[in-house]
């Protein structure tokens, strides 16, 4: 693959190409190579490198993982990343970014919570100072927790990398193309698709559209993975095949004062270096960014009676040690149809021991008719009442059992659920943007008792109506 000097790359007509190259697969162990014979053969870190390039491993576990866990990959490149000044405190400090949840820097509340979309800034704001935490739990130091952030930018970062030491990020585009450089090579993220950028890997982002908008999940101490299909059997939900890895592509050339910028703790700390950490020419591993499609995602839901639990739409999951509960699970709810019999369609209402998190790509959510926009968000916290808003309920009632089957369809939402119990960060929670008419899309809802009920047992009720005799 071709590969370009700094200099002559950051003034390309042609920079951010449509035609990139990716791997596909989920967990695999991959190999790419920029320059053919770059990868040495046979080990990993011989005495002298191919091109006279250094080896460097990055381990995403710890060495003793099980090798079904273990997550690593060696890069090879022109300068080692260690090349550089001390890291110092970055100038103004970030006062948004939060990896420990606790009294002194966020609320709890079991209040539910809704966001207007937040407006792009007009100052010139790159990613790394558009980012800003809504909410999270537990701790990066204790490397168990998560957070939720959200973003909007308006420049591309210059001469600048970002690395999260605190865990791996998962981005949810909502407007406006990411074009993001790793070490491992190049990622075009649309809206509509997600990316994972794994803890400890270098990364720039780029705003070829201009202003941009998205959410990001942080989760601390594990890695995102795909859920068990269970007695779905083979088939469904994400593919594996369907997930995308960028092929190696290098960076070479000085570049005078290159700042990494790296999250440690949720500070930012920031070393000058004289070149790219784009310089990696060849990698092997398991242990990379990757993106994925989400309407490629295969839904599956029921054909006869009632609505199934959200878990059905889970693309990605982070677990804890207990079993079949998630520290993190990526959720989405994709255009499909709906064709249950004598079942009330939209989501149920219910409180939930887990925590919700949700968002907006595009077009409308099922269960809001009013109030809930693409760029927005809310939050219903662990055992917070929650579902459809009067309009919907009512809606679906004046239905009733002739409803035929209906598709839903131009929305993609998405649901970050966790079970932990977050809390919010003031800021939020004094965000112009706060919907603190949230609550009222639910005071319409009325009483439809019918004292039948109390006459009758169940034998007097066919379909949820009642039988006369």
């Amino acid at each position: 693959m071709e590969c370009k000097d700094s200099s002559i790359t950051s003034q390309s007509s042609n920079k951010f190409p449509s035609d990139l190259e990716y791997k596909s697969g989920f967990g695999n162990h991959f190999s790419s190579e920029a320059i053919a014979g770059a990868l040495p053969q046979g080990q990993n870190s011989p005495l002298i490198c191919p091109f006279g390039l250094y080896a460097e491993q990055i381990s995403g576990t710890s060495f003793t993982s099980p090798r079904k866990l273990n997550q690593r990959s060696w890069l090879y490149r022109i300068k080692p990343s260690v090349t550089h000044e001390p890291f110092r405190p970055r100038l103004p400090r970030h006062e948004k970014l939060v990896s420990e949840f606790d009294q002194s820097n966020s609320s709890a509340t079991p209040t539910q919570l809704r966001w207007k979309p937040v407006e792009i800034p007009e100052t010139p704001t790159d990613f790394i100072d558009g980012l800003y935490t809504i909410c999270g739990a537990g701790s990066s130091y204790l490397r168990h927790g998560y957070a939720i952030h959200m973003y909007t930018a308006n420049k591309s970062m210059e001469n600048c990398a970002f690395c999260n030491a605190d865990g791996d990020f998962l981005i949810v585009p909502q407007q406006g193309r990411l074009w993001i450089t790793t070490e491992c090579g190049r990622l075009q993220v649309s809206p509509g698709e997600i990316v994972i950028l794994p803890q400890g890997f270098r990364f720039s982002v780029d705003l070829p559209d201009g202003p941009s908008r998205g959410y990001v999940a942080e989760i601390f101490g594990t890695h995102l993975q795909l859920p068990d299909l269970g007695p779905i059997g083979a088939n469904g939900l994400a593919a594996p095949r369907d997930f995308l890895v960028p092929v190696a592509w290098y960076e070479d050339g000085s570049r005078p004062g290159y700042a990494i910028v790296q999250k440690y703790g949720g500070e930012l700390f920031t070393a000058k270096q004289d070149f790219s950490p784009f310089n990696v020419v060849a990698w092997h591993g398991n242990y990379v960014p990757y993106k994925y499609d989400l309407s490629k995602f295969c839904p599956y839901n029921t054909v006869l009676i009632d609505h199934s639990d959200p878990s059905i739409n889970t693309v990605l999951t982070a677990p804890t040690d207990k079993p079949g509960v998630a520290l993190l699970d990526f959720v989405i709810f994709p255009p499909r149809w709906l064709v249950a019999e004598h079942t009330f369609r939209p989501p149920y209402y219910h409180r939930n021991c887990m925590s919700e998190f949700m968002g907006l790509i595009t077009g409308g959510y099922e269960a809001k008719a009013d109030g809930f926009h693409p760029g927005g968000a809310s939050l219903h916290s662990c055992m917070t009442p929650h579902g459809p808003d009067t309009k919907t309920y009512e809606a679906t009632i004046a239905l009733g059992n002739e409803a035929g089957p209906h598709k839903i369809a131009d929305t993609m939402a998405f649901m970050f659920e966790s079970c932990l119990i977050p809390r919010v960060c003031p800021w939020a929670l004094e965000s112009p943007f706060m919907d603190h008419d949230y609550y009222q899309c639910w005071i319409g809802l009325t009483s439809h008792f019918s004292g039948l009920s109390m006459k009758a047992d169940n034998s007097d009720f066919q379909n949820g109506k009642p039988v006369e005799r």
